[in-house]
């Protein structure tokens, strides 16, 4: 009899839950209807399963792996290149999006109307920050965090820092060296060892060492990592999720928390040999952090205290913890493809190595000491610059995502009206980046187009190049990123070759696959391992590395290799 009950209550909660699904989902789709008869565009829709079977007819012309927003590029250019805008409703995968790749609805709802952040997005990112952070937190909250932080990512602040960058730079190019003629390698691998370790010197000041050996602060975070994904079920729905990343985060937090107290006290004085001396204290963003902040509530009044206040110290953590993700994933992903094209396009190798025999001299042992002592050269690359933002347009690693706002209307280039009461906006990079109507030659691989004059049929729309975003929520690390990826490309291409290795990787993989892996195949067929021909594609995880972490092969330069090339 107890079964029974049990069964006929279990049953009857199963009907309820199921019942629910139905009607919210009624719900939300007779909204997304409403829109459609009102004529917002979208893509062929379903009232059972909105926009999800198309996406997925993109989804299946792409490798396994692939980033998804690769994907949605391919939808927007093909089936919306004349409004630049729609409707995509995955629900209840994600809320329901207006997807814009036009540098003026981009600006309407970037700068304009400056939408805020979702709340999934705060969610989704919780477990890597640990709480509110820069890129979700909303009005005056974010305001007062982001004029904390200011400074430590200033002009003034990351050329203070160019010294170490170099420093760091100098190992990750002895590494490189150490590989030659020793097979092939993951150059991502590397790149995010570098990245990691200057970005724990800028924030934290800490002199980690990470190229060479582990750091506690970093594992923890690539375990939390390991066990997050925004999109996959498999991973989001793993009952031992939680509680990894809650032990992991509770490192971090641990190990920042002492950073930040050792600051405070040394910010005291406490920690000098001479009590009566001042101390040097570093430039790191996180003691220019706690210089503002002590500044903004009265120096004297912080400094009286025994220890770090527990706001800003609660505060400053989860900001540390986004920057240690976004300072190493995606500009490690940004250096990687900047190799890539350099392989593939040698004359802009050859362009590269003549610019850095005139601005720093044909004795390239002397570059990295020209450059801690006068880093203002870095500004006279001008071909390095354009050669990086070529490669940020084509392979940009992010994109962003704003809330609905009520009473928010924003129109496209044919004066097109479109409500975002319910729906949130969705600013595709991917596809505004190769936007045909602002970029001449889309596909291309130009550099030129950042050299040429105003006037010049290949100048772009200053809007439509957005790789760090635009207006007051633009990326608060984009000097420190242009820093890392000019001094890497400086210090390692003038005599160092890099070659993409996926022949070679692929034939290994092909070797070592099993019998069933091998039936599969020969059942479904041979899966693409390419996307237009590019086996270097973007994939789906955080910073949009490149697939299998970009084996390769590093060698010398090989004299009048490039010449030939021209």
């Amino acid at each position: 009899m107890a079964w029974f009950t049990l069964l006929s209550t279990t049953g009857a909660l199963l009907c309820t839950v199921f019942c629910y699904a139905i009607r919210v989902t009624y719900i939300h789709r007779c909204k997304i209807n409403e829109l459609r008869k009102q004529g917002m565009p979208m893509p062929k829709w379903n009232w059972v399963t909105g926009h999800l079977l198309v996406l997925q007819k993109y989804l299946d012309r792409i490798p396994t792996g692939a980033s998804v927003v690769l994907a949605l590029s391919e939808l927007a250019r093909e089936e919306f290149p004349d409004t630049e805008a729609f409707l995509l409703d995955v629900w209840p995968i994600y809320p329901p999006q207006l997807v814009v790749f036009g540098p003026e609805i981009c600006n309407q709802i970037c700068n304009k109307y400056n939408l805020p952040k979702p709340d999934i997005a705060s969610k989704m990112m919780r477990p890597i920050s640990g709480g509110p952070d820069l890129v979700t937190m909303n009005g005056d909250e974010w305001k007062y965090w982001r004029s904390i932080f200011n400074p430590g990512f200033s002009t003034g602040a990351m050329a203070d820092n160019v010294s170490h960058i170099i420093d760091s730079v100098l190992v990750f190019r002895e590494k490189l060296v150490e590989r030659i003629g020793k097979g092939m390698f993951s150059l991502d691998e590397f790149a995010t060892q570098l990245t990691t370790e200057v970005i724990l010197k800028v924030t934290l000041d800490d002199d980690s060492h990470y190229q060479r050996s582990p750091h506690i602060l970093i594992s923890a975070l690539r375990r939390i990592m390991d066990w997050h994904s925004f999109w996959d079920p498999r991973i989001r729905l793993n009952p031992l999720r939680p509680l990894v990343q809650t032990y992991n985060s509770r490192i971090m937090t641990s190990y920042i928390r002492g950073v930040l107290e050792k600051h405070f006290q040394e910010a005291k004085g406490k920690n000098a040999q001479d009590a009566a001396a001042t101390p040097k204290l570093p430039k790191s963003v996180i003691a220019l952090a706690l210089k503002a902040y002590s500044a903004d509530k009265g120096a004297d009044q912080v400094l009286q205290q025994n220890h770090l206040d527990d706001g800003f110290a609660e505060y400053a953590t989860w900001q540390i913890r986004v920057f240690l993700l976004a300072g190493t994933d995606t500009t490690a992903s940004m250096l990687v493809y900047v190799y890539h094209v350099l392989e593939k396009y040698p004359q802009w190798l050859h362009r590269l190595r003549q610019e850095f025999d005139e601005v720093f001299g044909p004795n390239q042992a002397e570059t990295a000491a020209l450059l801690k002592k006068n880093p203002s050269l870095l500004n006279n690359c001008k071909a390095t610059v354009a050669v990086i933002k070529e490669t940020l347009r084509l392979y940009v690693p992010a994109g962003t995502v704003r809330d609905s706002l009520p009473g928010t209307v924003v129109t496209d280039l044919h004066g097109n009206a479109y409500p975002v009461d319910y729906i949130g906006a969705n600013v595709l990079h991917q596809a505004l980046h190769l936007n045909s109507r602002v970029w001449p030659r889309a596909d291309e691989f130009l550099p030129e187009r950042f050299l040429v004059e105003p006037g010049h049929e290949l100048y772009p729309n200053p809007d439509a190049f957005r790789p760090f975003e635009h207006g007051s929520r633009n990326c608060i690390g984009q000097t420190l990123v242009w820093n890392e990826l000019k001094l890497a490309v400086i210090l390692t291409c003038r005599d160092l070759e890099i070659r993409d290795a996926y022949q070679e990787f692929d034939a290994e993989v092909e070797k070592r696959m099993g019998m069933v892996s091998k039936l599969k195949r020969y059942i479904f067929g041979q899966s693409t391992i390419t996307l237009n021909g590019e086996r270097a594609f973007q994939t789906d995880t955080s910073g949009m590395h490149a697939a299998n972490g970009y084996p390769c092969y590093v060698s010398w330069a090989k004299q009048g290799s490039d010449e030939d090339s021209m």
